[in-house]
C-alpha cells in the first residue's frame, strides 16, 4: 500500500534545500508518487520598482518567470531520470502561505523541505517558513536539515 502519492517539494534554492530536494526523490521513486517542485517568489508591488510603465513590470516579472523555471528545469530533469513523475510549479505570495496552499490545491500527502535549522536570536528575527508550514500544513510535513 502507497503512503504518499503525491509530494510537494519546496526549494528556495538554498544549499538547504538540496537535501531535502534528494530526500523527496528518494520518496518519491520508492513510492510511486508523483512529485511537485515548487519555488515561491513574493509579488513585488510597483511601488517598490518606483515609477515604470506597467510593460516594463510584465517584462520584469516575466523574466522573473523565466529564471525561476530555469533553475526548476534542471531539478525535474533529474527527478524524472530517476524515474519520478516529476513537474514544476512557480507560487507566489508568502513563501509558507503559499506552499500551504499549493498542497491544498494540488491534494498533496506530503510536503518536503529544507529547513536551515537556525536558533535564538536569527530564528526570532527572520522567523521560520518551515515552522510556518509544519503548523498549517494540511497533511505531513517532512523537514530536512543540510548535513
Amino acid at each position: 500500500m502507497k503512503m504518499f502519492e503525491r509530494i510537494l517539494l519546496a526549494t528556495d534554492f538554498s544549499p538547504a534545500s538540496m537535501p531535502a530536494f534528494d530526500q523527496a526523490v528518494r520518496l518519491a521513486r520508492q513510492e510511486g508518487a508523483s512529485l511537485l517542485i515548487a519555488h515561491v517568489s513574493q509579488d513585488v508591488v510597483a511601488a517598490e520598482l518606483g515609477y515604470a510603465p506597467p510593460a516594463v513590470y510584465d517584462e520584469w516579472e516575466q523574466k522573473l518567470r523565466a529564471g525561476i523555471e530555469r533553475k526548476l528545469e534542471p531539478m525535474v530533469d533529474r527527478a524524472r531520470k530517476e524515474g519520478v513523475a516529476a513537474d514544476l510549479r512557480l507560487l507566489t505570495g508568502y513563501a509558507d502561505e503559499a506552499i500551504v496552499e499549493a498542497a491544498r490545491r494540488e491534494r498533496a500527502d506530503l510536503i518536503v523541505m529544507g529547513t536551515h535549522g537556525r536558533r535564538g536570536a536569527s530564528r526570532l528575527l527572520l522567523g521560520s517558513v518551515a515552522a510556518r508550514v509544519v503548523a498549517t500544513a494540511p497533511c505531513p510535513v517532512l523537514t530536512v536539515r543540510p548535513a
